[in-house]
């Protein structure tokens, strides 16, 4: 569908730029834009190849296995049907630590391995009898929905992406954007685990 919207704001530029000649300025923005990407990948590049490498020598040194330990609380509390020690819970909480530090690039990788973790769950509590209430084959499971709208509203203490295009395009205080980012993310936060947890009431005891 984006593909179709950008496909065609494209296209209504160029006839506009037709009809009032102004075709070279279409050139010469294309040109410049493309220029411009390329510089943002490489400035993105370098910054992503640094903060991906530092999660990776924290997860090596066992700080975000230390760090599971110290959310185990708040897993338990967002998940609480989730099984003791399963593998979703490390990857779940490795997404949050990268969302919380803007690393969204490291927390992908994270939200598909927990994603996949909780359909094994939900296909073993068909099987097996476990806890929890077992939906129809292909629903997503509350856990599910409960992962897929924290990711969403993801938590950020360092906002790396906003302060890195701030920076590209000349901001005088690149990181000035850290105080509103982190209040926005924290509301929008809150308000998740209100209504994933109002959601959740109905499956109580189950």
């Amino acid at each position: 569908m984006l593909n179709y919207l950008w496909a065609g704001m494209m296209m209504l530029g160029i006839i506009y730029a037709a009809f009032t000649g102004r075709m070279p300025d279409i050139t010469n923005a294309a040109l410049d834009s493309s220029k411009e990407a390329i510089t943002l990948c490489i400035t993105m590049i370098g910054i992503m190849s640094f903060w991906v490498g530092l999660m990776e020598i924290a997860t090596k040194a066992g700080i975000i296995e230390q760090l599971s330990r110290k959310l185990k609380p708040l897993i338990h509390f967002l998940f609480p049907n989730l099984p003791d020690n399963h593998p979703a819970a490390t990857h779940i909480t490795t997404n949050i630590i990268a969302n919380i530090l803007g690393l969204g690039w490291a927390a992908t990788p994270a939200g598909l391995n927990a994603m996949e973790e909780l359909k094994n769950l939900e296909d073993d509590r068909r099987k097996y009898h476990l806890p929890g209430k077992v939906r129809a084959p292909g629903t997503a499971s509350n856990e599910m929905c409960t992962f897929l709208i924290i990711n969403i509203s993801s938590l950020q203490l360092i906002p790396v992406n906003v302060i890195a295009y701030r920076s590209q395009y000349g901001s005088v205080n690149p990181a000035a954007i850290v105080g509103p980012g982190i209040l926005a993310t924290a509301i929008s936060t809150f308000v998740a685990v209100i209504y994933c947890k109002c959601k959740e009431k109905p499956d109580a005891g189950q």
